[in-house]
C-alpha cells in the first residue's frame, strides 16, 4: 500500500500537481504583488524628524505620523482623520515654515497629467484645530514663508487666504476656461516642463510673482465625451500642435500690502517660454528661465521685486536643445550664489556660480549622469546626489564637496538607490531595489552610507513571489552590426532549453532621454512580461540610440529626426536577437506605449521582414498631430524641417504593412490624440490592409479605470497568442 501511494505521488509530482504557480493578469492589476512603502515621506526642516502618512485599514482612517531619524521610533501622531467625521481621505499634506501647521488635501481630482484640484484643510498641531480653506475644490494651495497666508488658484485665478482673519483676496480677476489663466501652467507646460504651480512666495511673504497665461489664439483640440448620457458632450482644451501658435506668457509682481501688480518687461523676448520661476533667497530678488522656442537658448534672469528690472545671470546655448525637462535644478544658496547642473561638458553635472552668475567651479565631472540633487549642507559644504556612476542601469547616493574633493559612495548595494536626508545631514532613509529585490528602507549614516536599521524589508512580497518561480531577468548588451553598443535585458522562461526554438517579443519606449533597461524592481509591465515568459515566450527590451544617461551625443544624435536612428537600433537589435540559436527568428513581434507606439508602428511598417506582428498602444502617428513644446524641441517646426517630419511618421508608411498589427487607443487621451490612431486607420484602410483595432471610450492616455486594464491586456495577450 505504502508503495502504491508512493509511485501515485511522484506520478503527481511528474504531471504537474505540484508545479509553480502561474501569474496571471488579475493578480498583476489588481494589486496582488504590490510592495509596501513609506508614503509622502517627508523630512522635517526644523527637527532631526520624518513624517510619513498611514493608511489604518481598522478604522479607515489616514494620519501623519512622527518618526525620529536617530532611532526610527514614532514620536506621535500629529494628525488623525478619524478624529474628525466627514473629513475626506487624506492624500497628501504640507508644512509651514515653522512645521506648526499642516495643509491636507483630500478628495483629489486628476485633471490631467500633474494637476488636480481638491479640498484643503488647515490644521494647528498644537490647538489640533481644523478648518477649511474654501467650500469648493482649489488647486496649488500653498502657504506663505511666514505661515500667515496660503495662495491658491481657483477657476484660472490667483488668490490669497489670510489665516488669522479669515478673508480671501483676489490677485487676478480675468482668468477664464481656454483665455486667460492665472498662476498655473496650461496644458502643454504642464506635460512638457513638467510643472503646475506657476506662482512662487517671496522668502519674506511680501510679494507673489505668477505666470499668466493668455491661449485665446492657441487652436483648440475638441474630445467627445460618450459616458452615459444621450448625447455626448464636447470637451475643448487649448493645445498648440508642432508649428502652431503657443499661449502668450507674461510675469507679473504682486505685492500683498499695497495689493498693487506689475508686469515685468520681457519685450526683448519674442515667442519665449518661462520654464521656471523661482524665488531667491534675497527676498527682492525672483529667479526667471526663459527658453526661447527652438529651446536651445537659456536665460536665468534676477528680477528686482522692488523696480521690475531685470538682470541677465546666465545664458546657456546648444547646437540641439537644452534638456530642461523634469528639472528643479537650480538651486540657491543662503548668500544667493547657486548650483545649477547642465549638460556643458556633454553629461549633465553639477556647476556652482556666484551671485553674479561668475562660474565659480564645475563640483561633478566624469562620463557620466548626475541624475538627483538632494541637497548641499552649507556648514560642511557638502553637496548629495544620485548619479549612474555605478553603470547607467543603477542609481546610486553620493556626496562630495563643494570644492568636487571627496567624493563618497554612500549606497553599498548594486540597483537603484534613492535618498530622503535629516534636516541636518545626519542620516538618510534610503530606498534600494533592483531586479531580484523588492524595494527596502534603511536607515543609514550620511558620512559613510552604513546601514544602521532596516525600515520596511518587503519580505511578506518575496515570501508570497517564492510559489511562483518568476523568470530573472538578465542584463546584457548588445552590439548592432554598426558596432554601436546597446544596453538590453532579456527574460527567458524557467525551463528554457538552448536546444529549442523560442519566441521573441520585444518591448521598447525608445523616447528622448528615457531609460527603460533598469535595475530596480518589478513595475506591473514586468510582471506581464514573466507571465508571458512563464508561458514560452522570451521578452527583450533594448535602449536604442536617443535614450538617456549615455551623454549628449548618444541621446542628441536623434534630433530633427525623431524615429530614424531609433527604428534603426529596434531593427538590428531584433537581428542580433534573431542570430541566437534558441530565437525562432520568423517569430519575433514588437510592443510599445506612447513613444513607444510610435516605434512599434514603425518597425511593423518599415521592418515586415523582421517583426511578425506589432501592438502599439496610444501612438504618435505624425508627429504634425503632437504638442509644440516636445515635438519642436527635437524636431523644430514642420515648416522648417518637413522631410524630418514626413520621413518618420508612421502614417505615411500604411502600404507597407505585411504582419500582423495590433492598434489601441482611448477616446479621451487628451496628450496624443485619438486623431492619431483615427488618420492611421484610415490609412491602412485605403491602403487595403489588414489590421486590428480597440478604441477605450472615454479613457485617457493611461488606459485604465474599472476593468480596463484586465481587458487591455487580455486582449495584448490572446493577440500575441494567436500571432507570434
Amino acid at each position: 500500500m505504502f508503495k502504491y501511494y508512493f509511485i501515485l505521488l511522484v506520478l503527481c509530482f511528474n504531471c504537474g500537481l505540484f508545479a509553480q504557480k502561474q501569474l496571471t493578469i488579475e493578480e498583476i492589476y489588481g494589486g496582488t504583488f504590490r510592495a509596501q512603502g513609506m508614503p509622502e515621506l517627508q523630512s522635517l526642516k526644523k527637527s532631526n524628524q520624518y513624517t510619513v502618512l498611514n493608511y489604518d485599514e481598522n478604522s479607515n482612517s489616514s494620519q501623519i505620523d512622527l518618526y525620529d531619524f536617530a532611532n526610527l521610533k514614532k514620536v506621535a501622531t500629529l494628525f488623525n482623520s478619524a478624529s474628525y467625521s466627514r473629513l475626506p481621505m487624506i492624500e497628501s499634506y504640507s508644512f509651514d515654515n515653522s512645521e506648526k501647521l499642516i495643509l491636507l488635501a483630500g478628495n483629489k481630482q486628476p485633471i490631467y497629467r500633474h494637476s488636480f484640484k481638491a479640498d484643503y484643510f488647515v490644521y494647528d498641531i498644537a490647538k489640533k484645530e481644523l478648518s477649511k480653506v474654501t467650500e469648493s475644490s482649489i488647486q496649488e494651495v500653498t502657504f506663505s514663508p511666514d505661515g500667515k497666508k496660503i495662495a491658491f488658484v481657483q477657476d484660472n485665478n490667483l488668490f490669497i487666504y489670510d489665516l488669522s482673519t479669515k478673508v480671501t483676496t483676489p490677485i487676478t480677476v480675468d482668468g477664464k476656461k481656454n483665455e486667460i489663466i492665472n498662476g498655473i501652467t496650461d496644458w502643454v507646460y504642464e506635460e512638457e516642463f513638467a510643472f503646475v504651480r506657476a506662482f512662487d512666495w517671496s522668502t519674506d511673504s511680501k510679494n507673489i510673482a505668477y505666470i499668466r497665461f493668455d491661449e485665446r489664439e492657441v487652436p483648440e483640440f475638441a474630445m467627445s465625451i460618450f459616458e452615459t448620457g444621450l448625447y455626448p458632450t464636447i470637451e475643448k482644451i487649448k493645445y498648440p500642435k508642432a508649428g502652431e501658435r503657443n499661449a502668450t506668457v507674461s510675469l507679473h509682481l504682486y505685492n500683498v500690502s499695497s495689493k498693487v501688480t506689475k508686469k515685468v518687461d520681457l519685450d526683448g523676448y519674442n515667442d519665449f517660454y518661462i520654464s521656471r520661476i523661482k524665488w531667491t533667497n534675497d527676498a527682492s530678488k525672483v529667479s526667471v528661465v526663459v527658453l526661447n522656442r527652438h529651446q536651445n537658448n537659456l536665460d536665468i534672469l534676477f528680477v528686482d521685486a522692488n523696480t521690475g528690472k531685470t538682470s541677465l545671470i546666465l545664458n546657456e546655448k546648444n547646437k540641439s536643445y537644452i534638456d530642461f525637462v523634469d528639472k528643479d535644478n537650480l538651486y540657491f544658496l543662503s548668500d544667493n550664489q547657486f548650483l545649477w547642473s547642465s549638460e556643458l561638458d556633454g553629461h549633465n553635472h553639477i556647476y556652482w556660480y556666484d551671485k553674479t552668475g561668475k562660474l565659480i567651479r564645475q563640483v561633478t565631472k566624469g562620463n557620466w549622469e548626475v541624475t538627483d540633487f538632494y541637497g548641499l549642507d552649507e556648514k560642511s559644504k557638502t553637496i548629495y546626489y544620485e548619479s549612474v556612476e555605478n553603470g547607467i542601469s543603477n542609481r546610486d547616493v553620493y556626496r562630495v564637496g563643494l570644492n568636487g574633493k571627496n567624493k563618497v559612495r554612500l549606497s553599498s548595494k548594486t540597483g537603484t538607490n534613492k535618498a530622503t536626508f535629516s534636516p541636518n545631514y545626519e542620516y538618510f532613509i534610503n530606498s534600494f531595489s533592483n531586479a531580484s529585490q523588492p524595494r527596502t528602507f534603511t536607515l543609514n549614516d550620511s558620512k559613510s552610507g552604513k546601514e544602521l536599521q532596516m525600515i520596511e524589508s518587503n519580505e511578506d512580497l518575496l515570501a508570497t513571489l517564492k510559489s511562483y518561480d518568476l523568470p530573472v531577468k538578465e542584463f546584457l548588451t548588445i552590439k548592432t552590426a554598426q558596432n554601436i553598443e546597446l544596453n538590453a535585458w532579456i527574460i527567458k522562461p524557467n525551463n528554457f532549453d538552448a536546444a529549442k526554438k523560442y519566441p521573441v517579443l520585444m518591448y521598447q519606449y525608445s523616447g528622448p532621454g528615457s531609460q527603460e533597461v533598469k535595475n530596480d524592481w518589478n513595475s506591473a509591465n514586468d510582471y506581464w512580461f514573466k507571465m508571458l515568459a512563464q508561458q514560452g515566450y522570451i521578452v527583450a527590451c533594448v535602449d536604442g540610440r536617443g535614450t538617456g544617461f549615455k551623454g549628449e551625443e548618444f541621446k542628441k544624435v536623434t534630433y530633427k529626426q525623431l524615429g530614424k536612428y531609433e527604428l534603426e537600433d529596434q531593427m538590428e537589435a531584433a537581428k542580433v536577437l534573431a542570430s541566437y540559436s534558441y530565437v525562432d527568428q520568423s517569430r519575433i513581434g514588437i510592443f510599445g506605449w506612447s513613444f513607444g507606439g510610435f516605434m512599434s508602428s514603425n518597425c511593423i511598417l518599415k521592418g515586415g521582414d523582421i517583426f511578425k506582428m506589432a501592438i502599439a498602444v496610444a501612438p504618435v502617428t505624425n508627429w504634425q498631430f503632437y504638442d509644440s513644446v516636445y515635438t519642436e524641441r527635437y524636431m523644430q517646426t514642420p515648416q522648417e524641417n518637413p522631410s524630418g517630419y514626413s520621413d518618420n511618421s508612421p502614417i505615411n508608411f500604411a502600404d507597407q504593412l505585411e504582419g500582423k498589427f495590433l492598434l489601441i487607443h482611448g477616446s479621451a487621451d487628451d496628450n496624443v490624440h485619438v486623431q492619431n490612431s483615427m488618420l492611421m486607420m484610415e490609412a491602412l484602410i485605403q491602403a487595403n490592409k489588414q489590421f486590428d483595432s480597440q478604441i477605450y471610450p472615454d479613457k485617457n492616455h493611461g488606459i485604465y479605470g474599472g476593468k480596463t486594464r484586465l481587458q487591455l491586456y487580455h486582449k495584448m495577450t490572446n493577440f500575441i497568442k494567436e500571432h507570434l
